[in-house]
């Protein structure tokens, strides 16, 4: 855009005239040097208005090409830079800052009415729709800074300090002035209010947008499509709203997709999340969380790495004093179809919730479960999820997802799936669940803890199922630590394993996607309140830390838990030991490798033929599969299984060799 403007000659406005152009005041418009008349008809301007150079053409869908100019259009209190086109304003454009090489074809109005702060500080009531846990909502807002505010309010001076944060940050972007920046498009549009557009942006067909910033780059273009509804909204780059959306209050995050008539209100979205046809109220939704189901309903709960089946419901009616109810779900969970829990309810990591759940169950130490209807009771399989395929293969795509492709991340993201978060989780589901067996001995039919019930043969597995998760675990752990060294001595090796500090024991968190240690977000929380972290900077600067020291913190964690599996310090473990933790970490690889082949192959199974080869005999149906499916043999998954046997089998015994040789 020109620095520089020129007032207009009386030669430029008497041309300007003869194409049909009109100004109650010529003086208050300046053009760039280099401005051409020619480039401009039918257009009233009025306010003070800067134009820019119109020289090049623009190309549209199709391969149409219109030279840069402005036509039939309304402009007031505008400045418009080089290579604009503008043409068909049904209304008028009124206070904006229109970058180069920007598109506005056939909007009936942009403008913005007094000062806004384009969505800016809007208050997003998640998770308790009564209200209590709102979230100022800005554009750099990450997973990590919306939950400490909505589920830190037992730490006001926390709360106080971070909205007075995003105060400032607020007033700094608040302007009687809009943007459409460079390279923006806007095509077919009726309502555009108070909306401030970034670089590269497509916005097309929509209804109406009022109080938003739309926060697209370059590198990663913001895409909002036909018939969409949005007031009081931020959405991140990458970002994809369409099909005749609806939103009120939201936050939508990187890379993340609403569309085909999804409505959500009060609602905030980050890295990676998917809405189509459902609908959602007082959500937080962390990284992932996916829904594709019409008649699915998320409400008033926490999520992260969530699949939502059809008919995915949550309520409670048993309030009296107004709507108070809120529910959590672990990250990695899923819901079956026309599945139905009574919050308040917790739901642990990596579970899979089946059918209807009447009563307020919390199973977060208990992670890696189904949580199944019978007979109106709600059923708990312990651990049962952990030999799953499908888990195995969600964590694995989670990462090849992630369609981020702006250079500023907002969240940052821990994919793992044993980490001291969910190991943790097991080391206390199995405490539990053998304390469970000697309270009601082990001649009981079914256990109950937190309103769920536990089939005996179903508590004794899943004691089983978590040691083996531990077991994988501490000895992926001891693998990575021991990865190309050779300890000469046992004081060599008991140097390695040590761990120079004691941060990362203790407790751990998922900060909506986040892994840290509690004393570390601990220490955090109390840096924002006597004021050592005073800027949303600072804040971001401290999450990058725990999300870029998480292998540290972690084989501090892995230490401890390691010394109290072995009954013995860092400093008297010896050799042996490590080889015995090895042999252990193989037969758990080995062991959940097969449960997984097998599970692999239920997918290959006769019933899982049925409707195959609809005209045919048994061979063609089995022909008929393998030409869908493929062959259960040379499945990629089932070959790199096979693969992960071996591999980790010659792992587990190079590291062997190496401790044999330790004196």
């Amino acid at each position: 855009m020109a620095l520089e403007y020129r007032a207009l000659s009386a030669d430029e406005i008497a041309r300007l005239s003869s194409r049909g152009c009109s100004c109650a005041n010529w003086a208050e418009v300046r053009v760039a040097e280099g401005f051409e008349p020619a480039r401009v008809k039918a257009a009233h301007f009025s306010g003070k208005v800067r134009l820019g150079v119109f020289e090049k053409e623009v190309t549209f869908a199709g391969g149409v090409t219109r030279p840069a100019g402005i036509s039939n259009a309304t402009i007031h209190n505008c400045t418009i830079g080089d290579n604009v086109y503008i043409n068909q304003v049904g209304n008028y454009i009124a206070n904006y800052v229109i970058e180069d090489d920007v598109v506005i074809e056939n909007v009936d109005l942009l403008a913005v009415d007094g000062e806004s702060s384009f969505g800016n500080g809007t208050e997003v009531a998640v998770v308790n729709e009564g209200g209590g846990r709102e979230i100022p909502i800005y554009d750099h807002l990450s997973a990590h800074t919306a939950y400490v505010i909505a589920f830190y309010r037992h730490r006001p001076g926390v709360i106080e300090n971070l909205r007075r944060m995003i105060a400032e940050y607020t007033g700094s972007v608040t302007s009687s002035m809009g943007l459409v920046a460079k390279g923006a498009r806007l095509i077919d549009c009726r309502i555009i209010k108070d909306v401030k557009i970034g670089p590269a942006a497509v916005v097309e067909g929509v209804n109406n947008l009022e109080n938003g910033s739309i926060n697209s780059c370059e590198e990663d273009p913001v895409y909002i499509g036909p018939g969409v509804f949005a007031e009081d909204f931020i959405c991140s780059s990458g970002s994809k709203i369409t099909d005749g959306t609806i939103i009120s209050k939201c936050f939508v995050g990187q890379s993340t997709e609403l569309a085909k008539q999804y409505s959500a209100e009060n609602s905030v979205y980050f890295a990676n999340c998917g809405g189509f046809h459902g609908e959602a109220c007082a959500i937080f939704a962390g990284p992932y969380t996916v829904t594709h189901h019409k008649s699915t309903l998320l409400i008033a709960g926490l999520f992260s790495f969530l699949n939502a089946g059809s008919g995915t419901n949550q309520s409670n009616h048993m309030y009296k004093l107004g709507a108070v109810h809120q529910g959590i779900v672990e990250r990695g969970s899923k819901t079956a179809s026309d599945s139905y829990m009574l919050w308040p309810a917790k739901v642990g990591a990596f579970t899979v919730v089946m059918g209807r759940h009447y009563r307020n169950s919390d199973t977060s130490d208990l992670p890696f479960s189904y949580l199944i209807e019978h007979e109106d009771e709600s059923i708990l399989v312990p651990g049962v999820n952990l030999r799953s395929v499908g888990t195995v293969r969600d964590a694995r795509k989670w990462p090849k997802r992630d369609k981020r492709k702006a250079a500023e991340k907002l969240d940052y993201i821990n994919f793992k799936l044993l980490s001291p978060y969910t190991i943790q989780k097991m080391v206390n589901g199995r405490k539990l669940l053998i304390a469970l067996k000697a309270a009601s001995g082990g001649n009981t039919d079914y256990f109950t803890y937190h309103n769920v019930r536990i089939k005996n043969s179903s508590l004794e597995n899943g004691i089983r199922l978590y040691q083996i998760g531990i077991d994988k675990f501490l000895g992926n752990c001891l693998i990575k630590r021991l990865e190309n060294k050779q300890p000469e001595s046992v004081d060599e090796l008991r140097a390695v394993l040590s761990a120079k500090t004691d941060t990362g024991a203790g407790k751990w968190l998922d900060l909506a996607g986040l892994f840290a240690p509690e004393k570390i977000v601990e220490k955090v929380l109390s840096d924002i309140e006597n004021g050592t972290i005073g800027t949303l900077d600072g804040l971001t600067e401290a999450f990058r830390s725990m999300y870029d020291n998480y292998p540290a913190y972690e084989w501090v964690w892995a230490a401890e838990v390691l010394q109290q599996v072995v009954g013995k310090k860092i400093d008297t473990i010896t050799a042996a030991d490590i080889i015995e933790l090895v042999n252990k970490w193989k037969e758990a690889v080995v062991e959940l490798d097969h449960q997984l082949y097998a599970d692999a192959k239920k997918e290959f199974a006769a019933t899982a033929q049925i409707g195959f080869g609809i005209d045919g005999d048994e061979a063609t149906t089995q022909a008929d599969f393998e030409a869908v499916r493929g062959a259960f043999e040379k499945n990629s998954f089932v070959c790199e299984i096979e693969k992960h046997i071996a591999a980790k089998t010659r792992l587990g015994d190079e590291l062997i060799s190496r401790m044999e040789k330790v004196s």
